[in-house]
């Protein structure tokens, strides 16, 4: 086991987000696409391996991500992320195990998609055991392709409250038992999302001694971890993710042909949005009057036109629409004007090589890992 921790080591690079799969000596970066990814991925060759599924015959590994984000991945976000993408995996918003245990008779409302989404990623948040297993019960008639517990969380309303999201890496025990009893109540893979430190808690060994904890304890063999640490006092949320806004269209656009090695599909944003808006106007009110409304499921599409002309007018536009428009149809007919043809209908350029830059540079590489073995400190109520 320890020889799997030491492919950690790979993974100190300045790039955000990076995925590891342990037990089969193997690791990759996640989070950014180009010429030096394909490289990198074709010098690893037969060594890599991953994390995957099998989505209408073909095996889809998880080399991209679009990763949990309270309050945006929700079922209207990851479905234009779908449409844009039919490679990349989604992740939830996390859902608490509290949710889905007491909300179990209305459950559809948390955790029900479209099929189209898959390979698809639920994320639970919790710290009692029994709920956990439990959660992870009710939510495995869904057929998720993965389930995931949230380490990464710096949010005061999450990691105030006792052992839960970030502050979980405090106690690696707690956390590789966690795994063993979601990965006993599902039928797939689960994995852990955490950051490479909290506080003061945050060397190469302490983030290596955590893995090392959960995977002895656990069938857990995948990490992602956001190459950020996590700062639980001191900082907002904001300024613990201070990245940059979301683009979904220039980054998801280009993951099917860029890592997956897809046939290019030259189609256009108003494309897209056609097909948006025939899923937006039949999502609306269908769990009651306004749930969802026209705010929630236009959201999404706020940074379509991220850098785009237009893009300035066109939010303006939106933001006195939402207000009044009672459908996906009537708002897109209201404010799409702000939007150049040029831009609407142009399709995603072909990436050129690159030629500077090198993504797997050895020398980067920290020390070999040496169990340290530091106590859990977060007490478990």
């Amino acid at each position: 086991m320890n020889s799997a921790i030491n492919n950690l080591r790979g993974a100190f690079f300045s790039h955000s987000i990076l995925t590891c799969t342990y037990e089969k000596k193997s690791f990759i970066i996640r989070n950014r696409f180009s010429h030096q990814f394909k490289r990198f991925h074709s010098s690893m060759g037969k060594h890599l391996a991953h994390s995957s599924t099998n989505v209408n015959g073909e095996d889809l590994p998880q080399l991209f991500s679009v990763a949990p984000m309270m309050d945006w991945t929700d079922n209207h976000y990851r479905t234009l992320a779908r449409l844009i993408s039919t490679h990349a995996w989604l992740y939830t918003e996390m859902v608490v195990a509290e949710t889905i245990v007491h909300q179990k008779d209305n459950l559809d409302r948390f955790l029900a998609f479209s099929p189209i989404q898959h390979p698809i990623v639920l994320q639970i948040g919790g710290s009692n055991l029994k709920n956990l297993a439990k959660a992870t019960e009710l939510a495995n008639a869904y057929s998720y392709d993965e389930i995931n517990l949230n380490c990464g969380c710096p949010s005061g309303k999450v990691a105030g409250h006792g052992c839960f999201g970030a502050r979980l890496m405090y106690d690696p025990k707690f956390v590789g038992d966690a795994m063993s009893a979601i990965a006993s109540n599902c039928d797939v893979p689960v994995s852990v999302k955490c950051r490479i430190g909290v506080d003061d808690r945050d060397s190469y060994n302490e983030l290596c001694d955590f893995i090392h904890t959960v995977v002895s304890r656990s069938p857990t063999a995948h990490f992602i971890i956001h190459a950020r640490k996590a700062l639980l006092s001191g900082l907002s949320p904001a300024e613990n993710r201070n990245v940059p806004p979301l683009n979904p269209w220039n980054t998801l656009g280009q993951v099917d042909s860029e890592i997956y090695g897809a046939s290019r599909i030259h189609f256009s944003r108003r494309q897209v949005l056609e097909k948006y808006q025939i899923y937006g106007d039949s999502e609306l009110g269908k769990y009651g009057p306004n749930k969802p409304n026209i705010r929630q499921i236009v959201k999404p599409l706020l940074h379509l036109f991220h850098s785009e002309p237009g893009n300035g007018l066109w939010k303006r536009k939106a933001d006195t629409a939402m207000r009044h428009c009672t459908t996906i149809e009537s708002f897109l007919e209201e404010t799409l004007d702000a939007i150049p043809d040029s831009v609407l209908d142009s399709t995603l350029p072909i990436i050129p090589p690159e030629e500077e830059g090198v993504f797997f540079d050895k020398t980067l590489l920290p020390p070999p890992y040496k169990s340290c073995q530091v106590p859990g400190l977060c007490v478990r109520v």
